[in-house]
């Protein structure tokens, strides 16, 4: 696993076509803003177990308001 230290507005690259930038620190929250094409699927963790879990059968993804993704512009 690569470890990296960034501040605030610093990002990183990764395959020159996705991008991550550190939007805000607050307190022990960070927020991230991912930067990525329309056809590279980004979730979250849990959100990505869910559906992989709905795709295998095993159980309904449920979302409430505040566990939904922000859309992509």
């Amino acid at each position: 696993m690569l470890v990296l230290s960034r501040k605030k507005n610093e990002s990183i690259v990764i395959n020159d076509e996705i991008t991550i930038v550190v939007v805000e620190i607050r307190g022990d929250k960070v927020r991230l803003g991912v930067e990525a094409p329309r056809e590279v699927p980004v979730h979250r963790r849990e959100v990505y177990e869910a559906i992989q879990r709905s795709q295998n059968g095993d159980a309904k993804v449920e979302t409430t308001e505040n566990e939904t993704d922000e859309e992509r512009p």
